[in-house]
């Protein structure tokens, strides 16, 4: 969720805009404005975030716990600032009990997710996870099987999957302080996993939040919150950040900083990204994923010292590709804007299924690619 700084309130007004506003059909500089934005979004979020689980590595609960107060927060704000445009729903246990499934696995996703990128080098992370494609393609299809799937989604999932397994491969190029465990690749492939159920479970769980994108993020991460305190407290990580604190040598403002920063991006991120695939194509997200791939790598390697080797690269093209070959499939099959009819938020835009079902994975955490 990030990358240029000053071109994250002009993407957020231009969302809001086209969403506010069905009539104003999206123009060449919103789609122009949304990539630069969100690509920004990522890149800051994936590096602040490694920044911080580097500064804090016993923290990565009470770190993911005080990313998602601050969107709960700041999405209770912007409520109370801009009634029209954001609604917060009254709590309602019926509609909790209902949500339930979507805010459980979603919280397990991003436990796995920040426990991955804790023990991987950044640049490795978007390998580590880089059967969310073909895994969401996979759960779809067991979700609903009356739909059939293309061989060229396949290849596309095939392809994927191939660069994956050729970026886990282990390399002589490596040092043994450069090779993840087997366990950060473990959860690496269960947040893959969570996510991919994620993105089959917010289909059935819009009707629950009037068909408001906005709504079910608020339920998600809020509840998400109150989901993961108790585990916070029970692996005593507000005691172990008072006894960092009392240590001299701990430098607190990387940890501080980098929760502000994180959450505040995560918060723009999820309204960009639940709101942007209404004035977004295919196409569009399909460059914006490489250039969150590129970029991420490269702020691994120049700022974090990881290290490249040939199969790592290989893998980082292959799983590019694969991505962008699926994108441009699905961008050709469905020509048609494919949206909830009743989505409160919006009714312009220009996605496929396919788009909205990556683009609704995302929560204020699950910042990194997901493609």
């Amino acid at each position: 969720m990030l990358d240029f700084p000053d071109s994250r309130h002009d993407i957020t007004a231009a969302i809001a805009l086209n969403a506010a506003n069905p009539s104003v059909a999206p123009t060449m500089v919103a789609p122009q404005l949304q990539v630069a934005g969100v690509v920004a979004f990522y890149i800051v979020l994936a590096s602040s975030n490694k920044a911080v689980l580097i500064s804090a590595p016993d923290l990565p609960l009470l770190f993911l716990l005080l990313q998602l107060l601050i969107a709960v927060v700041l999405l209770r704000f912007s409520a109370l600032v801009s009634k029209r445009a954001i609604e917060i729903p009254p709590f309602e246990l019926q509609v909790a009990g209902k949500l339930l499934p979507v805010v459980l696995v979603n919280i397990v996703g991003l436990v796995f997710n920040t426990l991955c990128l804790r023990g991987v080098e950044a640049s490795f992370f978007q390998i580590a996870r880089g059967l969310v494609l073909p895994l969401t393609i996979l759960v779809s299809w067991i979700h609903n099987r009356s739909v059939s799937i293309s061989w060229h989604v396949i290849l596309a999932a095939v392809i994927v999957t191939g660069g994956f397994f050729l970026g886990v491969t282990p390399s002589s190029q490596l040092p043994l302080t450069s090779s993840p465990s087997l366990l950060s690749l473990t959860y690496g492939v269960l947040s893959s996993v969570f996510i991919a159920v994620h993105a089959v479970l917010i289909k059935s769980s819009l009707p629950h939040c009037n068909n408001s994108t906005l709504q079910l993020a608020w339920w998600t991460n809020a509840g998400s919150a109150v989901l993961l305190l108790p585990f916070v407290i029970l692996r005593g990580e507000p005691f172990i950040l008072r006894a960092m604190m009392d240590d001299p040598h701990w430098d607190a403002t990387v940890f501080l900083w980098g929760t502000l920063i994180t959450g505040f991006f995560g918060f723009l991120l999820c309204i960009a990204g639940l709101l942007s695939i209404r004035v977004t194509s295919p196409i569009t997200h399909m460059f914006s994923s490489a250039a969150r791939s590129v970029l991420q790598t490269l702020i691994g390697v120049t700022y974090f010292g990881d290290l490249i080797t040939t199969n790592r690269a290989t893998s980082i093209i292959v799983i590019i590709g694969g991505t962008m070959f699926y994108t441009w499939i699905k961008s050709m099959e469905t020509k048609a804007p494919s949206r909830h009819p009743d989505d409160i938020e919006a009714k312009g835009g220009d996605n496929t299924e396919e788009s909205k079902e990556i683009e609704l994975q995302q929560s204020p955490l699950m910042a990194e690619d997901k493609e």
